[in-house]
């Protein structure tokens, strides 16, 4: 049987809500002491094979959010065991993140795609069964509309950087334990775009991006349930050198109903009865998630019976059809009795005597298991 996994997070010892900086470090940290170069120790390379593979994921926008909604089944196995360093993934990136130098001979920044939001909403059981449209008001970084991205004032265009020719990176040649390797930095001049803005937009002061509240309009699909989420492609912030926008993550949170219990796409409803409608069987009336529906109870009902109504549940989520209702009914003992009931019970209790009979087969428990097709 294959090792368990251990959760990504837990590997670099950080919080689920890590941003790329810390991440980075934690890496920076744990990779310089797990390296088999540096730590002789027999399990130093599995680990350093271990947090190489949680950085790759966790760093990585879209890996990331994969992980964080599906665990390591969301993941493909073949983006972090392909062919390396021993299984470490590629020796620049390693090389480049461990002590500032590697081989990448790439020239100056691309595309970067902006970062994923997350909104936590709260609705209603209602909302949650029938859907709903709802607004929600986030703030984002959003491309400045004043230099339209550029960063310079508009009238002005930026210059190529004369540091770094363009290119985006100081290349140095260096010693280290490894032998000769070439040293690839970013430009500090120009921080990697390969072009100098001498007159910076008033408005973004450079940044390329400002914050905005955006208000959107969020359409809830009838039958969502506790903890699912509605993608919003592109609507989460700007990227940056011309990158797409990021994603939008509404998380649901529905609050509980104060009758109704749901299961999948069934609801339950526990009904109270009297001893009398129990025994002699009586129609009653029960609510459903629209209106209400008769319902018979035939004579001699137990306590813990269950009725179904069908099709009264929860729509299924882009399928057809709904889940039902399940009805459990219960028995309730009077507490409280005036003189002329209890002389009643005393009769009918010398009526039917004292006699016990044996338990039936199936408890409670297993008759709403069976219902519930546990």
């Amino acid at each position: 049987m294959a090792p368990t996994k251990r959760d990504y997070y837990e590997v670099l010892g950080l919080s689920r809500n890590a941003g790329k900086d810390d991440i980075r470090s934690a890496y920076r940290r744990l990779a310089r002491q797990y390296h088999p170069d540096v730590n002789k120790e027999a399990e130093a390379e599995d680990r350093f094979k271990e947090i190489n593979e949680a950085y790759q994921i966790l760093n990585d926008d879209s890996k990331r959010a994969a992980y964080d909604r599906y665990g390591h089944a969301g993941l493909n196995q073949s983006d972090f065991n392909g062919p390396g360093f021993g299984g470490f993934g590629d020796l620049g990136d390693i090389f480049e993140d461990l002590f500032g130098f590697g081989m990448r001979t790439s020239t100056r920044q691309g595309p970067r795609r902006g970062a994923d939001l997350r909104y936590d909403m709260e609705i209603t059981f209602e909302e949650a069964v029938f859907g709903v449209e709802k607004d929600i008001t986030i703030t984002r970084m959003e491309a400045c509309p004043h230099c339209r991205g550029s960063g310079a004032e508009p009238g002005t265009t930026p210059t190529r950087c004369p540091e770094c020719n363009g290119s985006g990176q100081i290349r140095r040649a260096q010693q280290s334990i490894f032998g000769s390797f070439v040293n690839v930095t970013t430009c500090p001049r120009c921080n990697g775009r390969g072009e100098v803005v001498h007159t910076p937009c008033s408005e973004c002061h450079g940044a390329q991006r400002v914050e905005r509240p955006r208000t959107l309009s969020i359409s809830i699909p009838a039958g969502v349930d506790d903890g699912n989420r509605i993608r919003l492609t592109g609507e989460g912030e700007a990227g940056t050198y011309g990158g797409p926008a990021g994603n939008l993550y509404v998380v649901l949170h529905v609050r509980e109903h104060p009758f109704f219990q749901r299961r999948e796409n069934d609801i339950i409803l526990t009904m109270n009865i009297n001893v009398a409608q129990a025994a002699l069987g009586d129609e009653i009336v029960v609510p459903t998630l629209e209106d209400e529906h008769p319902l018979n109870i035939p004579a001699g009902t137990q306590t813990g019976t269950i009725f179904r109504l069908k099709g009264e549940g929860v729509p299924r989520v882009h399928g057809n059809g709904r889940g039902d209702e399940l009805v459990i009914v219960n028995v309730a003992v009077p507490t409280a009795l005036t003189a002329e009931q209890k002389r009643l019970f005393s009769e009918l209790g010398a009526s039917l005597g004292k006699e016990v009979s044996p338990q039936e087969d199936k408890s409670f428990l297993d008759r709403v298991r069976d219902a519930l097709g546990f």
